[in-house]
């Protein structure tokens, strides 16, 4: 492959590693914002990490303006505050095994980074290196979509209670984009290295691939 393929390669794989760091950090997969009464809500917002919780007042007056109080942050799922000894057992071990598949999501997208900045140091090893990043890609993007399949489901049959009325968050959202541009990632790289391997100009370059004669 050519050192210009990498370099596209390397930019896609760090623009998703960012959006899974980001995702796995902030807490705000799932949002829960309860109806106005007198011009007073709640916003809650929970993430892998934490449960965030701010208060939002409408102050009266010819130009209404929103007061909103700092946010109140506390780990999630807690083991007494969340019941998970008990009733919410089952979800405090699903929600905790999906922000688990972020974090290996993280490990395979930084070690595809290092492979695609070992790999394009030598001509000998781009030839050979693109297979191991294609594969660090795809586990990169499978573990992400571990992730959202099961936080996709504990949302849709509400097993924990809160999730009944919320909706999913920014964080739920740069999941979605990061695994689907991980997997288009991981299918162009299979695709460019097989083309190379066939001695396509457009991915081996001016020096193409030829089958080494005995």
């Amino acid at each position: 492959m050519r050192k210009t393929s990498y370099a596209y390669a390397f930019v896609a794989v760090a623009a998703t590693l960012v959006l899974n760091i980001l995702s796995t950090i902030t807490p705000n997969w799932i949002v829960l914002e309860s109806p106005e009464v007198f011009n007073y809500k709640v916003t809650v917002t929970y993430g892998f990490l934490e449960r965030c919780e701010r208060s939002i007042i409408r102050l009266p007056g010819e130009d209404e303006r929103l007061a909103y109080t700092d946010f109140k942050c506390r780990p999630f799922p807690g083991r007494v505050t969340d019941a998970c000894e008990k009733e919410n057992r089952a979800f405090c071990t699903l929600w905790s095994t999906a922000g688990y598949a972020t974090e290996l999501a993280i490990g395979f997208g930084a070690l595809a980074c290092l492979a695609l900045i070992f790999g394009v140091s030598t001509h000998s090893r781009r030839r050979r290196i693109w297979r191991a990043v294609a594969g660090l890609v795809a586990f990169h993007a499978i573990w992400q979509m571990i992730a959202f399949i099961i936080v996709t489901d504990l949302y849709r049959r509400s097993v924990y209670a809160p999730f009944k009325h919320a909706n999913p968050g920014p964080a739920y959202i740069m999941n979605t984009v990061a695994w689907v541009f991980s997997l288009i990632t991981s299918v162009a790289v299979v695709y460019t290295g097989v083309s190379a391997n066939k001695g396509r100009k457009w991915a081996a370059g001016n020096r193409a691939y030829r089958p080494i004669s005995g």
